[in-house]
């Protein structure tokens, strides 16, 4: 973990560093706000800032948030003075770290807040079988293309192939290609010169720069405007990129790894990604398969969420029942390992006994999990759906649209990629229509639960 602190290095500051780099960060310093900003901004990357609570946090953050530079801050000082601890996390920051430092308290912090430990947890024998492959050409320079569902786990496998190659030791940079703006995309990605464009203040450093010698990770590269897309292209065949707005080319040395829960190859048919890309991009695909069709990995991942957060609660890690193990093997899981993840987490806070019952896994409004639906289930579900296609006549294409994206965002919890990728949509096209529907006083679903994303 990249380890960037902000104030004088005098006294408990310098043994806190200490520790951490004890703890496995590399750490590297400076002693003002501007400093850092400008830091970060030229390329100096950082997964955590430990800040002296005597700078002016807010302000820290917020010119980083206008370079669009978005690090989590620990706030430390001296003494544990209770007023000026809320007084940082008010402004922003996501811990405070009390001076003179302890060293497990150090260590805990370092890896909650920069969350840095994925581990790629698995049994089920479809998923070996793609790990062997990831294992076989981790050490490769090759790109490699991550397919599946929303939520089986894309990034974690990439974080993994990073960790297993010989740019191990190097940066893992990732960019979600479908949270950022269209207009601010290219400027993320390949950097700009002072003045490019309104609000270029100074040269900003991209993520392929910042990547250099290690790998880059273009997560839901599907969502890529076609005209970045050539872009794109020439930056990995040539192995340079030109910054917005610059004068000359900037060589860079990277490792692409990219996902997507779409089929590229049918977006190539439909004109919305480049067959010349794809080729670039898909030297090995790593497929992973859907949570339903690995249930050795249901068990293997629920017994590693309940001993997290356990341990992140202060809680006992109980065993599951075997109504419980029963419960969730029988469930589809179309939220895959995220939609696992926060069925587990509020399993633990649920469970009293000795045992975590079948009755603490529920879903996010509360209730029991469904099993798999019987005979008499589909049936229903069969004349409901008759009965919902009646109602249709006599609406407009654009009202019967509307109810099915609602109902679909309905279904997906408010998680609008998985939403998303059910429509069949883009995830941009899918934010677009909310906009409009919430423009004109339709209530839109918001997200719930920890792993539901906005997008």
């Amino acid at each position: 973990m990249r380890l960037l602190v902000v104030g004088k290095l005098n006294g408990q500051l310098s043994t806190a560093v200490r520790m951490a780099m004890n703890a496995g960060a590399k750490v590297a310093h400076v002693e003002t706000c501007a400093q850092a900003t400008h830091a970060l901004r030229a390329g100096q990357g950082a997964d955590l800032l430990m800040v002296d609570y005597e700078l002016d946090i807010a302000a820290l953050i917020a010119a980083n948030e206008a370079e669009r530079i978005r690090v989590p801050v620990v706030a430390c000082g001296v003494g544990a003075d209770p007023q000026r601890a809320a007084d940082a996390i008010r402004a922003g920051a996501k811990e405070f770290i009390p001076l003179p430092p302890e060293a497990d308290l150090i260590a805990a912090v370092l890896a909650a807040v920069s969350d840095d430990e994925r581990p790629l947890v698995t049994k089920d024998p479809s998923m070996q079988t793609v790990l062997q492959l990831a294992d076989q050409v981790a050490k490769s320079e090759a790109s490699i293309l991550i397919t599946g569902e929303s939520g089986v786990g894309k990034e974690v496998m990439a974080r993994y192939v990073h960790q297993n190659s010989r740019r191990a030791q190097r940066p893992f940079i990732s960019v979600n290609c479908a949270a950022i703006p269209e207009n601010l995309l290219e400027s993320e990605l390949f950097g700009h010169e002072k003045g490019a464009f309104t609000g270029a203040v100074a040269r900003r450093i991209g993520k392929f720069e910042e990547a250099d010698g290690g790998t880059l990770l273009l997560d839901e590269i599907s969502e890529m405007d076609t005209r970045l897309q050539a872009k794109l292209l020439r930056a990995i065949q040539e192995r340079e990129i030109d910054r917005v707005g610059g004068s000359r080319p900037v060589k860079v040395d990277i490792r692409i790894l990219a996902t997507s829960n779409r089929d590229l190859a049918v977006a190539v048919k439909e004109g919305t990604f480049r067959e010349d890309l794809l080729y670039r991009l898909n030297v090995v695909n790593l497929r992973l398969p859907p949570l339903r069709e690995r249930p050795g990995d249901v068990f293997a991942l629920s017994e590693y969420f309940v001993k997290k957060y356990a341990a992140a609660n202060g809680v006992p890690a109980r065993p599951l029942s075997a109504q419980a193990r029963q419960r969730l093997i029988s469930h589809r899981w179309p939220g895959n390992v995220r939609e696992l993840e926060n069925a587990m987490h509020r399993a633990v806070l649920l469970s009293t006994g000795p045992e975590i019952e079948e009755f603490a896994i529920r879903l996010p409004d509360g209730q029991p999990m469904s099993a798999a639906p019987d005979v008499q289930t589909a049936r229903t579900a069969s004349a409901a759906a008759e009965a919902a296609t009646r109602t249709f006549v006599g609406q407009t294409v654009a009202e019967v649209e509307q109810q099915l994206i609602i109902d679909t965002l309905s279904h997906c919890f408010g998680n609008r990629t998985h939403a998303a990728n059910i429509l069949g949509i883009s995830i941009r096209t899918l934010r677009n229509k909310l906009k409009e529907y919430s423009e004109a006083g339709v209530h839109v679903p918001a997200p719930q639960g920890a792993g539901a994303h906005a997008a």
